[in-house]
This record gives C-alpha cells, structure tokens and sequence, in this order.
C-alpha cells in the first residue's frame, strides 16, 4: 500500500490479518425482496457485524498494524457512533484505550454501547464544531492515534473486506450498492468488486438531503453541503473524504437518493419480512432497490446492510 492507493492486495492483506477477529457476515435471500425488487438480490448483512456495523472491519485492522508502543499509549476516533464502538472494542482487543469524540445528538444506544466498550467520550456540537480538526487537536494533546472514520488507507482496506466476502459467497454479480456517508466502505468495496468482477456496476446511496458525493462527482472535485438532517445519523456528513472521493469518482457508476420516508419503509420491510434489524443508514441499499431508485435494474445485485445500531426505543419512534 503506497500513501492513498488502495488495490485488490491491500483488501486480501487486510482479510487474512482480520480473520478470526472479525466476523465473517452472512449474506441473506429472501424470494419476497427479490420479488418486491424485480431482480436477484443479496445482502450481505454487516448489522450482524461485531460492533453492529461494518466499520470493525476498518477500524481493527489499522489498529492492528500501529506499534506496540502506540496502542500502550491509546488511540482517539471521531464518529456519530458506529465508527465510535468499533474503534473502543478493537482497542479492548489489542489491549489498548480510546478516547472517542462523538457529536451531542449521538444516538443514546451508540454512545452507551462505545462506554460500554470501555472508551471515553468527548462531545461537541455536530452543527458548529469541525470533529476532524477537534479530534486532531485531542489526539495530538494527549499523545494518541488518530483513527479517521474513512480517509486512511488501512481503515479503507479493511471496510473493503465486507465486499470480497460477498463476491466470494454468492460469484459475479451485476451490480452493487452500497451506503455512502464518508466513502470508506464504497471505496474499499470498489477497489475489491471492480477488481474481482470487472464491468459491474458501482451504485452509492445517499440520503436526499446530504446528497455531497453525488454533487462532488457530477463537479469532479468535493462539494461540501450543510450538514444534513436525516434519519441517516452515519450518512449526516457535509463532504466525501479526501483519500475516498478520488477512488470512488475513478470506480463509482452512479449514486441515487432515498428519502428518510423510504428508509424507513426499507427497516420496516427488514425488520417484518427479513426477520433483521438495520439502523437508517444500513438500510438505504435496500430502501434505494425498494423505492426502484436503480434504473436499469441489473438482475444479480448486491447490497450492503452496513449496520443494526439502533435503540428499541428509536426503533419505534420511527417505526410509529
């Protein structure tokens, strides 16, 4: 791996060294969904993941490569949440502490589960405060490493296993979706799929009211928004990332929009036909097939359930 480059060897190499410690996710069919959705579809379930999402899988392995050193000394982390618990287990694996900066409004279950994890939270308001230079500040004051959400090579690779799992359970698929917020779990998955099966199709999904990826790439450069207010806590980002968006303007196809009302109705359908839960985020794949947002509608698709972080009763308030 060379500065922000990312290949198909960097996602294998983080696979082997993930392997045991990080779970290998099932990927879940349903006659109904393909039904509903007029094509074959496969989700590969990340809310079965460690952490209940998708980032253990980046967070471990650029933890795992820090030296001994450094992890006796502590690593810091910003996220609304997801990034947040896995970066406090993975410390509690390799025997380290974190300290995590999560925004005020953070779901009350995220922030408990990244306590319950042993780690120490510092908020800030998510509407006035920039958390990438704030968590910069508290990592560099207190000695710590900084694990970025999404632009690090390692965390990239890692979030890419998600992906080659996937194509080795079900073979080429057509197409595959995935939730953009940051781009890490896009970008790793696209060096991997585009790899593996070349000519399929790359399709992110946004929320309608944080649409920065799709504006960044119809201008070819980031276009940074107001931080969006939706349903979609993981995905309520106001830019892609550095080292994400020049992978994924290079291997992306397409990113459609989904509305927090056809999130929604996507985690009501997980939840009563699919017997799974999903966090809003997780499940704008499947709201985006649902809400038929793909045209044309290739016949074998994947799709990413990146994660089931969610409280009971959030649950229900969204469900009501």
């Amino acid at each position: 791996m060379s500065g922000a480059t990312v290949t198909l060897d960097d996602v294998q190499d983080a696979a082997a060294r993930i392997k045991g410690v990080v779970h290998r996710t099932p990927v879940l069919r349903s006659r109904t969904l393909d039904t509903l959705v007029g094509a074959e579809v496969h989700l590969k379930c990340e809310n079965f993941q460690r952490a209940g999402a998708f980032k253990f899988r980046g967070a471990y392995h650029a933890m795992s490569r820090l030296a001994p050193e450094q992890l006796a000394r502590g690593v810091a982390a910003f996220s609304s949440g997801n990034h947040a618990q896995a970066v406090a287990l993975a410390a509690r694996e390799l025997g380290s502490s974190a300290v995590i900066l999560m925004p005020e409004d953070a779901p009350r279950s995220k922030r408990d589960a990244t306590e319950g994890y042993g780690a120490e939270i510092v908020t800030y308001d998510r509407y006035t405060g920039d958390r990438a230079a704030l968590g910069a500040r508290l990592a560099t004051e207190r000695g710590l490493a900084l694990i970025p959400p999404y632009d690090h090579p390692h965390v990239i690779a890692g979030q890419g296993t998600a992906a080659l799992e996937l194509i080795e359970d079900t073979g080429p698929l057509d197409a595959l979706l995935t939730p953009v917020g940051g781009g890490g779990l896009m970008a790793g998955s696209a060096v991997a799929a585009t790899a593996l099966v070349p000519g399929i199709r790359m399709i992110g999904v946004e929320p309608e009211t944080g649409d920065d990826t799709r504006r960044s790439l119809a201008a070819g450069e980031r276009v940074r928004v107001p931080v969006p207010r939706t349903i979609a806590d993981g995905q309520a980002l106001p830019e892609p990332g550095e080292l994400t968006f020049p992978i994924n303007r290079r291997l992306l196809d397409s990113v459609v929009l989904v509305g927090d009302d056809e999130i929604r109705a996507a985690m009501r359908l997980a939840f009563e036909r699919l017997k799974i839960v999903t966090e809003p985020s997780g499940a704008t794949a499947l709201a985006a097939l649902l809400a038929g947002a793909v045209d044309p509608l290739p016949r074998r698709v994947g799709a990413v359930v990146s994660g089931g972080n969610i409280g009971l009763d959030r649950f229900l308030e969204l469900m009501a």
